[in-house]
């Protein structure tokens, strides 16, 4: 099997699953209960609170866990604009976000908000420019992802900070999902006020994430109970999935360099082999993540050539797996202004730094062959 859709998720890593199955086993007591064994559990929670702050370079009380990036999107988008309304109803972001993040906006418009949606060039990047001629005196947020789920752009993170960073009613957002582990960013030196990170997507587990909140940033709970997660996430904690979380976290920085080093050379290398296809465009810009590349096959529907690739137990994706169920065309290639045969027919490769160079050429290979073989079946 090549498993080449490493942005919808990834393999957990046996460590991680490991860490995982001794702390549901062992520490299985609730945190809040109020006896000895509670209590171990408890210290081990902030233990992993700690870690994982120490990681992000932020204070511990500055760490929510999650359940993951979608409900880090929204608690950080819905969280602010019930929090600070009063302040203003304007919120910013750009019109190639995650679902997560445009459907949470899109919620909020329902209710009075108003959203503006900034546009982006061929490459799927927000302009700066834009941004500061978006912001107004009533805005309260401005949330940008930092790496593109579909095409892999970067997003120009720190120059909209600095451009935030002087209105007083005004939060910047960012979800990292996808840039966790693939790109540096520096939370407090960015001025990011709310960080989304997720752990399946660096080879932890399903269910497990966390929301960085600088300290001078107050939330309106989505979720109402106990007091649990600094009082921003009632309900009882996922330690096991917290300690995992931290795990994957911690094998995701050891060596970074080196793993992103091997993952921009296997991009590099499917770049090169790709375009050799004279059938094949590719869409995702040069200088993007080292671990997402997006092209299109115009004239044949990305389920096609999914479902082809598949009997080969090769996998890829269309698009974003929260969105892979709707029709063909991608919203994110349209709003870079592409035309409709290759809004139509994208499909994306991801991988990991446990990908190799051998599973790569096996996929062009094969990719080159069922293109071959759908031309022939269609009189081409």
């Amino acid at each position: 099997m090549i498993y080449l859709d490493n942005s919808a998720t990834t393999h957990p890593h046996e460590e991680v699953l490991r860490s995982y199955q001794k702390v549901a086993d062992v520490y299985y007591a609730n945190p809040s209960s109020v006896h000895r064994f509670g209590s171990e559990v408890e210290r081990l929670l902030q233990q992993s609170r700690t870690q994982a702050a120490q990681l992000f370079g932020v204070h511990s009380r500055e760490v929510i866990f999650t359940s993951g990036g979608t409900e880090g999107n929204n608690m950080a988008i819905k969280g602010i604009a019930f929090m600070h309304q009063n302040r203003g109803k304007h919120m910013i972001t750009s019109s190639v976000e995650h679902p997560s993040v445009m459907e949470a906006f899109r919620a909020l418009e329902s209710l009075g908000f108003e959203v503006t949606y900034l546009p982006v060039d061929s490459e799927g990047k927000v302009q700066p420019s834009d941004v500061s001629d978006a912001m107004r005196k009533d805005t309260i947020l401005v949330s940008i992802m930092s790496v593109n789920n579909e095409l892999g752009t970067i997003q120009p993170i720190r120059e909209i900070g600095q451009i935030v960073r002087p209105f007083p009613k005004a939060f910047f957002h960012v979800d990292h999902v996808q840039g966790l582990g693939k790109i540096d960013l520096p939370i407090k030196e960015y001025a990011i006020d709310l960080c989304t990170v997720s752990g399946h997507k660096i080879h932890g587990l399903k269910g497990t994430g966390a929301l960085i909140v600088q300290n001078n940033v107050s939330l309106f709970p989505l979720l109402h109970g106990g007091g649990q997660e600094l009082e921003a996430r009632a309900g009882t904690e996922n330690l096991a999935g917290n300690v995992a979380f931290v795990k994957a976290l911690r094998l995701l920085l050891e060596k970074k360099e080196d793993k992103r080093a091997h993952m921009s050379s296997l991009r590099n290398q499917l770049w090169h082999d790709l375009i050799e296809n004279q059938q094949v465009v590719i869409n995702s810009p040069k200088n993007g993540a080292p671990h997402i590349l997006n092209f299109s096959v115009p004239g044949y529907r990305p389920e096609v050539m999914i479902h082809a690739l598949g009997e080969e137990d090769i996998f890829i994706s269309t698009k974003s797996a929260c969105s892979s169920k709707e029709p063909d065309v991608s919203a994110i290639l349209q709003a870079c202004g592409l035309n409709s045969d290759r809004t139509t027919s994208a499909l994306r490769v991801s991988f990991s730094y446990e990908n190799t160079e051998d599973e790569l050429r096996t996929f062009v290979q094969t990719l080159n062959s069922k293109i071959e073989k759908l031309q022939a079946t269609m009189g081409r």
